[in-house]
C-alpha cells in the first residue's frame, strides 16, 4: 500500500436494480486507486456488489474487480431483455423508466399482492442463481485473509440480522440477502429460512467495527433519506414506505454510532474499549430520487448505464471533497443526516 492509498471500510446498501449505481461507485474508486477496502458489507444488490468485488480483488486485482461488477451488470441486463416486465417501444417512449403503468409491472404487481411464491413459481426458478453461479466462486472467496466480507439476510422465525462472512459466504447467502419475500420463497440454510437483509440491515454496520482495522465506514447510499414534498399519489405513497422502510437500520446504527461518539468526546467512556469512527457518505440523492420503486426491477442496459454513471460521478466527487477527511474525522454531520 503505497503512502497515498488509505486503508477504509465500505457498506453498500441493497436497492434492486438502483444497485448499478453502486456498481458505478466502486468502479470509480477502483480507477482511482488511492482506497484499499478492509471490510466490506453488503444486503442484496450491495451484496452481490461486495461478493463480485471482493472476488474480482482476489483474481486479478483493481481491474478484475471492475470486470466482475461489469460482467454482472450486464448479465442483469441480458437476463431482463427476456423478461416480462420489459415495458414495449410506446411504453417505453411514455413512461421512460418508469414501469408503474406497463402492462408487464401492473401484471406482476396484481400477481404478487394476490399469491404467494409457491403458487406463481413453484419451482423456485430465480435468474440470479445462473448468473451468480457462473461470476462467483465461494471457495475462492473462503479463502480470502485480504478484505473482509459481510453479507445481510434477515431470518424468518426470529427476525434478526444473519450476517454470514467471507469463510461463510455461498450462492444460497447472496440469495438469501436478496429474497424478497413477495418474488420469492424464503432460501432456507442450516435448517434456517431466509428473506432480504434490508429488513434487518442496510446494510448492517456493526461487524466492521469488531472485526475490522480500518477507522473509516464509507457508506454508499442507495435510498433517498431525505424528500422535500410529501407523496400523495398511491405509486409515490408505496415508493417513499419502500425508501423509509429499508433505510431504518441504517438509521438506527447511525444514531447508535453518534451516541458512543460523543460519550468518547465527553470522555464519558474508554477509548481502549470503544472504538472512534470516521463516517463518509456517497450518494446522489436528488438524482436517484427521481426513480421510484418500480424502477428497481427495471433491467434495461440504458438504465443500468445511467446509473453507473451516476455512481461514478458522486464517487469523483466525493473524492475531490472528502478524500482528505479519510483517517482524519467524518466527512458527513452523523447529527443533521441521520438523527
Amino acid at each position: 500500500m503505497s503512502a497515498n492509498t488509505k486503508y477504509v471500510n465500505i457498506a453498500l446498501q441493497g436497492g434492486g436494480a438502483h444497485g448499478a449505481f453502486t456498481w458505478g461507485v466502486l468502479d470509480h474508486l477502483l480507477e482511482d486507486g488511492r482506497l484499499t477496502f478492509d471490510g466490506l458489507s453488503g444486503t442484496s444488490a450491495g451484496a452481490m456488489n461486495a461478493a463480485l468485488m471482493v472476488q474480482g480483488l482476489i483474481e486479478g486485482g483493481r481491474e478484475a474487480a471492475r470486470a466482475k461488477l461489469a460482467a454482472f451488470w450486464g448479465r442483469i441486463a441480458d437476463a431482463f431483455a427476456c423478461s416480462p416486465l420489459r415495458p414495449s417501444p410506446i411504453e417505453r417512449f411514455l413512461y421512460g423508466y418508469d414501469l408503474t403503468f406497463t402492462a408487464g409491472y401492473l401484471a406482476f404487481d396484481a400477481v404478487t399482492r394476490t399469491l404467494a411464491p409457491v403458487q406463481f413459481n413453484p419451482f423456485d426458478l430465480n435468474p440470479l442463481r445462473d448468473i451468480l453461479d457462473d461470476l462467483v466462486d465461494p471457495d475462492t472467496l473462503h479463502g480470502c485473509t485480504q478484505h473482509r466480507l459481510f453479507i445481510s439476510a434477515t431470518n424468518v422465525r426470529t427476525g434478526r440480522n444473519r450476517v454470514f462472512t467471507e469463510r461463510e459466504v455461498t450462492i444460497d447467502a447472496l440469495l438469501a440477502s436478496a429474497c424478497l419475500p413477495h418474488l420469492y420463497r424464503a432460501v432456507e440454510i442450516e435448517g434456517e429460512a431466509y428473506w432480504d437483509g434490508g429488513y434487518m440491515g442496510n446494510p448492517a454496520l456493526w461487524p466492521m467495527f469488531y472485526r475490522c482495522t480500518a477507522p473509516d465506514i464509507i457508506v454508499v447510499e442507495i435510498n433517498p433519506i431525505h424528500r422535500p414534498d410529501v407523496p400523495d399519489t398511491a405509486p409515490e405513497i408505496i415508493n417513499r414506505v419502500n425508501e423509509i422502510s429499508f433505510n431504518t437500520a441504517l438509521m438506527s446504527e447511525m444514531r447508535a454510532i453518534a451516541f458512543v461518539q460523543k460519550l468518547l468526546d465527553q470522555g464519558a467512556v474508554d477509548p481502549a474499549r470503544y472504538k472512534r469512527l470516521n463516517i463518509h457518505s456517497i450518494n446522489a440523492e436528488q438524482a436517484m430520487a427521481r426513480f421510484n420503486v418500480s424502477t428497481k426491477f427495471n433491467g434495461d442496459i440504458g438504465f443500468l448505464s445511467e446509473l453507473r454513471d451516476l455512481g461514478r460521478e458522486a464517487a469523483r466527487a466525493w473524492l475531490a471533497r472528502a478524500f482528505d477527511m479519510v483517517g482524519v474525522g467524518s466527512s458527513v454531520d452523523l447529527r443533521a443526516r441521520y438523527l
